[in-house]
């Protein structure tokens, strides 16, 4: 520890894309923090940074005012700076509120200083901004209404009706016996496909490559743009099909040549996420348990998210893709089809209490299509990561929050700071590893970057970390969100800037007049299922916290003072108001254990520590529950391997909310 105090904090710098000078007062109101710190460190977590030309494009997912339709926002504005997909005019939602778009830097130049198009905009969130998505789409939204010729979206005599499936997730096995008809031998029940990568291969946050592995995808064996989507490839029913035709030899299906061919290759893994999920929501012939009921019988509409957003665990990328991918799957339905749609996806931080932009839409979308569409999410797995912490701050009360920042972690961190409305006296200090000193206090509508100290300043001299703290924020509609974003530990390039790893403390002090409820939620930054990124996840230290691992220590006790708290860990996707959140149980559980039934990685229900005060409108307890572990020994539940035929166990409440949507199917 050294005495000497830290450099002080610099101002926020003009943006390297949105033009906006950051520092001036009230320029972060009401804006995206993540956007603020990606320009500040010229989109180094993104792998680019000084030296690197800013994206050309950026993805966003816009919120529109009250009475503002996408079509006026197309009307008011030129594809030469906005590109919207077509599905959002296209789809019968004329009244929907919510839309994703790609972007160039003379968007923002216009929203300065148009106050039609200011006036159509209520907030926007940035998307990922790596590989395709940094490129312009196809045959956008156009004010003139001209269309080119790509694969256009079904006609309506070509929707599907009745009961549908929709599912979004990564790695799916569209081949697999288990998702066609006639006991696994005939043709395949996914009517349409929608892979979001337009290659293989392509850059991702944290890559220590520049993406020159990449592979673009051929059409011809990928499927084309779908003209709606304008970025991606669709695969038909029939298009599937016809391949698992070419490569069926004997009457035996050679799968493995077949994703071959399909420009498929992540499923030579034994194991996929989404062919695990989907078999648990409609999967037929399931190894060791078959199924007979409707679910196993209906049609399918899959969405492979691209595999920058699998491979970024905090969720960059998940608002624009999650909310096209729904815009898919409905463009493939029919009005009257009865549509339910799985999301075994998610992150950690966020509001929680639904007021997210992604949340928000899904629910518009559920209450448009009057009954029509059901969403199931699963309510996450950090139950015991210490990714939480909740407080009330009484006048003149300070919070220390030691945030354990590991070594070798080759991704970006970031600690969300959520405060009620009136917490405007409350001030934020930061003292990084190393130091017994603080950096200056940040107040409410300041913000600041620290550039460390010379020996983790790369070439480019990026800033170690950033402060942003908002009067208020894009990320939620009630009271406001601080961000303290970091840079990675540690970099093969020397040219990357790394923070310190340890413990950095941040305090909050109460200096208002009334009592202020805070949350801090620590976002997700662990590693995805057979991938290698180099994320490490942050987590909360305090000594109050009990982690023995004794029989009590896995439930947080209302009478226990610390502000780490497992409560409130929840899936930042599964907040909304009319989405259904899914916990985890064991099938078999000793009703004597202090845990009772709930899989310990899953919030419980009821929630054990419900009296602790907490923002408006946070949600904490599952909607439902649903079986993710056999037993406290055998964690997990059996699903579909990649290749029919194989078994695997998966635990989570990933495994959980398909459970849900099956029966949602069955019942309906």
């Amino acid at each position: 520890m050294t005495a000497t105090p830290p450099k002080p904090w610099q101002p926020l710098p003009k943006g390297v894309f949105t033009g906006t000078n950051w520092s001036q007062p009230g320029a972060t109101a009401g804006e995206d923090p993540y956007l603020i710190w990606a320009e500040s460190d010229h989109f180094a977590g993104y792998r680019l940074g000084h030296g690197h030309k800013p994206p050309k494009w950026v993805p966003i997912v816009i919120e529109l005012t009250a009475q503002a339709s996408v079509q006026d926002l197309v009307d008011a504005s030129s594809t030469r700076w906005l590109q919207i997909p077509k599905v959002y005019v296209e789809v019968n939602l004329p009244t929907l509120r919510y839309c994703t778009a790609r972007v160039r830097s003379a968007f923002f130049k216009h929203l300065r200083h148009n106050a039609h198009l200011r006036s159509l905009i209520q907030r926007y969130e940035l998307g990922l901004p790596v590989g395709h998505h940094t490129h312009a789409i196809k045959n956008p939204c156009s004010k003139d209404g001209l269309t080119h010729l790509t694969q256009e979206a079904p006609s309506p005599g070509d929707r599907l009706t009745g009961k549908v499936l929709g599912v979004i997730d990564g790695g799916l096995a569209v081949a697999n016996a288990t998702f066609r008809r006639k006991q696994g031998t005939g043709a395949t029940r996914v009517q349409y496909f929608w892979r979001q990568d337009n290659y293989y291969g392509g850059p991702w946050p944290g890559q220590a490559t520049h993406g020159h592995r990449e592979v673009p995808l051929d059409p011809e064996r990928a499927g084309p743009i779908p003209d709606d989507m304008g970025y991606g490839h669709e695969l038909t029913g029939a298009a599937i099909d016809e391949a698992i035709a070419q490569f069926t030899h004997n009457g035996q299906l050679d799968e493995e040549a077949l994703y071959a061919y399909l420009q498929m290759w992540d499923l030579s893994r034994p194991v996929n996420h989404g062919t695990h999920v989907t078999s648990l929501a409609a999967g037929a012939v399931l190894p060791l348990n078959p199924q007979h009921d409707e679910a196993s019988r209906v049609n399918l509409v899959a969405v492979q998210l691209d595999w920058s957003n699998v491979l970024d665990t905090s969720g960059g990328a998940m608002n624009v893709s999650v909310l096209d991918g729904l815009m898919f799957i409905l463009a493939r339905c029919a009005d009257s089809a009865q549509v339910v749609v799985n999301i075994s996806w998610g992150t950690l931080a966020g509001p929680h209490d639904g007021s997210s932009i992604l949340e928000a839409a899904m629910d518009q979308l559920i209450e448009l299509r009057n009954g029509q569409l059901k969403i199931a999410v699963p309510a996450g797995n950090a139950y015991q990561s210490r990714t939480h912490a909740n407080a009330t701050l009484q006048p003149g009360q300070s919070l220390p929050l030691n945030w354990r920042v590991q070594p070798d972690d080759h991704t970006e961190s970031f600690l969300e700071l959520w405060l009620q409305d009136g917490a405007e006296g409350v001030e934020i200090a930061v003292t990084p590893p190393g130091y017994t000193q603080a950096l200056p206090v940040v107040r409410m509508g300041q913000s600041g970057l620290w550039m460390g100290e010379a020996h983790s300043q790369g070439s480019g001299a990026e800033p170690v970390c950033a402060l942003i703290f908002p009067t208020s924020s894009a990320l939620g509609t009630q009271g406001t969100c601080a961000l303290l974003a970091l840079a990675p530990t540690f970099s093969h390039r020397a040219s990357v800037t790394t923070a310190p790893f340890g413990r950095w403390q941040v305090t909050l002090t109460n200096h208002g007049e009334n009592a202020v409820t805070l949350d801090a939620y620590i976002e997700r930054d662990d590693v995805a299922l057979g991938q290698n990124t180099g994320a490490k996840q942050p987590y909360f230290e305090d000594a109050l916290y009990d982690t023995s691992g004794n029989l009590e220590a896995w439930v947080d006790h209302p009478g226990n003072p610390t502000p780490i708290r497992r409560s409130g860990t929840f899936n930042s996707l599964s907040t909304g108001q009319r989405t259904v959140s899914v916990g985890g149980t064991r099938r078999e559980a000793d009703p004597t254990s202090p845990v009772g039934p709930f899989a310990l990685y899953s919030p419980q229900k009821p929630d054990p520590d419900a009296g602790r005060p907490q923002r408006p409108g946070v949600k904490k307890v599952p909607d439902t529950l649903k079986p993710s572990d056999d037993n406290s020994a055998l964690w997990g539940v059996l699903g579909t391997g990649s290749l029919s035929g194989s078994v695997v166990r998966l635990a989570g409440t990933s495994s959980s909310s398909p459970q849900l949507a099956r029966d949602l199917i069955n019942d309906w």
